[in-house]
Parts: structure tokens; C-alpha cells; sequence
């Protein structure tokens, strides 16, 4: 009999205590496939330009984890129905949206595996899982798939003002040390709600929606799009790409074994069987 208390808490510098609801939860943060993500960079090479920005894949989707527990206790007490079976699903859909990035996050998002978004590796990472866990991740499966009759619940995954967008500007601004990119996400969450079946603000929360609007901009000026972290993914995806062509001509390179499999051979979505899923989940910053 095993008995891990799976009921967790993390201790995180943005929004303190983060408590795991169950031990679903548990089993999936502890799989390998999201273990890895303490191993992809958040912010890429950012960190050259902001020596602070070394925060991982792994601390934004737990703060995401936590900040869609807060939304779904204010939908509710706002008479929005959700039920344990959806709230579940919305923590499922919003713990693994991510783990399908390769390393250095966006940096390398076409280079390992050429023209395949990171949210479709997520999606096959998912149906994975799915399969592992004996189908519990099939609700959640139908939410980040646009398939679910309840439009509001992808909005709170992926939409213009979700939860992923709260915490990756806040974590974001945090670690870079860059205060333009604050911004207030518990007030924006007290004031949601839903109507007919939308995710909508209340009015009285539109300069909290402004500011979000105005600290994502000015975090692209000012951090995403800064010149020399540019300059330096160009030279990381240009040197990825050089040692494609040095194989093409026969010269080996040296580097992992994971990585050389990439590098040898051309994978497109349709390519990706379980094998080649494990693969990829073998690669992160290090390779």
C-alpha cells in the first residue's frame, strides 16, 4: 500500500503557498514528461540581458495551476455551475498546456522539429498521458481542444486574458526584475464572470484590463523582443540549423544522442509516434 501524502504545498515567491488538490494532480506534476520542464528555461535566453530570468516551465504552470483554483472559487461564488469532474479537467488543461515546449521554450520552437507549434506537442503529450492514467485526462483533452460544449472553459486556458497571460507576465516582470510588466491578477480575476457561456470582466474591473493590456505590451518592448536576446536565439536556431546542413554533408557533430536524432531527421506532426514523443521528452536546455 502507498502511502505518499500527495497533498502538497509549494512555496512560491509570486503568490506564496501552492497547494496540490488531489492526487491526480500529484501523479501528473511527478511524471517525467512535466519534470522536465524544471529543465526548459521560461524566458529562453533572456537571461542574458536579465541575469535574474532563469525561471523554468515547471514554476509557470504551477502558478497557473494556482491561479485557475482562485478563478474557479470566483466563478462559483458568482452562481457560475462547474462541476469537480470540469474543475479538474480546467486544472489538468492548464497544468500541461505547456509541456510540450522544447528547449529555450519559444527560442527553438521551430528548429528541433520544424513547423510543429508547441501546443500540438502538448496535445500529443496529453493523449499520452491519457493513456497512462487510464482516461482521466479525457474531459481536459476536450477543453484545449476547442471540443467542450462549454466555451468558457478554454477561454480560461487560452484566450486574451487568461490564466497562462496572468502568470507568465507577473512571473516574467518578477524574475527580469522589469516593474512595467506588474500586474494586479487577483483583481482581474475577482472581477470575472461568466455570461452566456462567455468569459467576460465586469465593468467596473476595465482599468485592470487596461493596465494587463498596456504591462503585456511594454513587457514585449522592453524584455521579448530586447535586441541581444534576439540576436542571441538567432544565433542558437542558425547554429542548430548549420549542424542539419554538416550531417546532410556527412560531417558528424557531436552532441546527444536525442538531439542527434533530431538532427538527422526531419520530423513533422505527422511523424510523431510514441517513440519519437520519448524522445523528445529526453531533450531539454542541457542538450
Amino acid at each position: 500500500m502507498n502511502d505518499t501524502n500527495k497533498l502538497k504545498i509549494f512555496n512560491d515567491p509570486i503568490y506564496g503557498f501552492i497547494t496540490i488538490p488531489n492526487a491526480l494532480i500529484y501523479d501528473l506534476i511527478q511524471h517525467p514528461y512535466f519534470q522536465r520542464l524544471r529543465r526548459i528555461s521560461q524566458m529562453g535566453l533572456s537571461s542574458l540581458v536579465y541575469p535574474g530570468a532563469n525561471h523554468t516551465r515547471f514554476h509557470h504552470a504551477l502558478g497557473c495551476l494556482h491561479i485557475m483554483q482562485k478563478a474557479i472559487q470566483v466563478l462559483r461564488f458568482k452562481n457560475t455551475e462547474i462541476s469537480t469532474d470540469e474543475e479538474n479537467a480546467l486544472y489538468i488543461a492548464i497544468l500541461l498546456h505547456d509541456i510540450g515546449h522544447g528547449p529555450f521554450s519559444h527560442a527553438m520552437e521551430h528548429s528541433i522539429v520544424e513547423d510543429v507549434h508547441h501546443e500540438e506537442i502538448s496535445l500529443l503529450f496529453m493523449h499520452k498521458l491519457n493513456v497512462e492514467f487510464n482516461g482521466q485526462l479525457t474531459l481536459a483533452i476536450q477543453i484545449f481542444k476547442e471540443e467542450y460544449h462549454r466555451k468558457f472553459m478554454l477561454q480560461l486556458v487560452s484566450s486574451q486574458l487568461d490564466m497562462d497571460r496572468m502568470d507568465y507576465l507577473k512571473r516574467d516582470s518578477f524574475y527580469s526584475g522589469v516593474e512595467e510588466g506588474k500586474i494586479n491578477s487577483d483583481r482581474l480575476i475577482q472581477m470575472m464572470n461568466v455570461v452566456d457561456d462567455v468569459l467576460v470582466i465586469e465593468e467596473k474591473g476595465i482599468f485592470s484590463v487596461e493596465k494587463f493590456l498596456m504591462a503585456r505590451r511594454l513587457m514585449y518592448w522592453q524584455v521579448y523582443l530586447h535586441k541581444t536576446s534576439l540576436v542571441a536565439e538567432l544565433t542558437l536556431t542558425n547554429t542548430l540549423k548549420r549542424a542539419k546542413e554538416l550531417f546532410q554533408k556527412g560531417i558528424s557533430v557531436n552532441c546527444s544522442d536525442n538531439l542527434q536524432f533530431f538532427i538527422q531527421n526531419k520530423i513533422n506532426l505527422i511523424d510523431f509516434t510514441d517513440i519519437i514523443l520519448d524522445k523528445f521528452a529526453q531533450l531539454d536546455d542541457t542538450d
